[in-house]
């Protein structure tokens, strides 16, 4: 197989470039578009997009009434995206979410079955309150986040592409409830802590959505558009240099001698996968801000969603009053 010549690789350099200088125009005014309608979230906005980005999912963690509902509603707008949203309840079936075959009757006399697809076949979905499904149901979602598809009656569905679920969990109701297993937690891609807005942006809140008019999400990308961002972000460059941060904290945060004095108060850790998502985040969160490459405080700053649903603390560090983003926040200093 023949090599590419110095002059098709600086061709192949120069379209890259290009495309990343384009996509990240699209990108910052997506950002823009959703905050000029989601007020002093732009942590969280920032991170929903890094995960649709990297083709991933994300768990939002926040009490009720903090725009997570909106938030689904107005990516779907902005990045031109199907949104659907399914509330999660004790009484949900796997039907529910994944559609139903029903049978029927030709007018020759014949019958047969026809699937109707159910609300999972929508490329931006929001699942609300998923801990308060059964686990049958919750494993429902989980196959098609996983496998991107779903099988009903023995016929396997592809759901659109791209896929991207949203899910969110309250932090403080816990009765009636079916909290996730660890390996499904592992499946997304970003825990995000959605927390109360500053002063300055609840007084927007106030002003914007009690008067006569309320700002409403604009188009800004198509479903393609994103598709081709998801591509360029695996094709950007990681320096050694990242890579070794990535390596060194997420082997850090495991129970063992590599963890130093915080491995004893591990119980167990991330596995390869938390490296590959950090791999991914990174460099769609350089992307975002216009860079071509990733840097370790992209790591640093992305730590944190992206570990802390993948590891747990012994009893004796949650005696001791030590927390996850605790011990998070000492692997970091290892590498910045």
């Amino acid at each position: 197989m023949a090599t590419p010549s110095g002059e098709s690789l600086e061709k192949l350099e120069d379209m890259i470039v290009r495309a990343a200088e384009t996509t990240a125009g699209h990108l910052r005014a997506a950002k823009e578009a959703i905050g000029a309608v989601i007020f002093g979230q732009d942590k969280v906005i920032e991170q929903a997009l890094i995960t649709v980005l990297c083709g991933g999912h994300a768990l939002l963690i926040g009490l009720p009434g903090l725009a997570k509902t909106k938030l689904v509603d107005t990516m779907g707008t902005v990045l031109g995206l199907d949104a659907r949203r399914i509330q999660f309840t004790p009484d949900l079936m796997p039907s529910d979410i994944l559609g139903t075959e029903v049978l029927e009757e030709t007018t020759a006399g014949k019958r047969n079955f026809r699937f109707i697809p159910g609300p999972i076949f929508a490329q931006l979905l929001l699942a609300d309150e998923i801990n308060r499904a059964s686990p049958r149901t919750q494993s429902a979602l989980l196959q098609a986040m996983q496998e991107q598809h779903v099988t009903v009656a023995g016929t396997r569905h592809d759901v659109p592409r791209p896929f991207h679920v949203l899910a969110t969990q309250n932090p403080i109701e816990q009765e009636g409830t079916y909290p996730l297993p660890e390996a499904q937690l592992d499946r997304f891609l970003m825990e995000i802590d959605v927390d109360y807005p500053s002063v300055e942006a609840e007084r927007r809140i106030v002003f914007d959505t009690t008067g006569t008019e309320e700002t409403k999400a604009k188009p800004v990308m198509t479903a393609e558009d994103l598709i081709a961002a998801q591509r360029l972000v695996r094709r950007l460059p990681v320096g050694e240099s990242v890579v070794d941060a990535i390596l060194t904290l997420v082997r850090s945060a495991r129970p063992g001698p590599e963890a130093g004095e915080a491995g004893k108060l591990i119980a167990w850790g991330p596995s390869p996968r938390a490296s590959q998502a950090l791999m991914l985040t990174v460099r769609a969160r350089a992307l975002l801000d216009g860079r071509l490459a990733p840097s370790a405080d992209d790591v640093i700053a992305l730590a944190e969603p992206v570990l802390k649903h993948r590891m747990a603390l012994t009893f004796a560090a949650r005696a001791d009053g030590e927390t996850i983003p605790g011990v998070v926040g000492r692997l970091k200093s290892r590498i910045g």
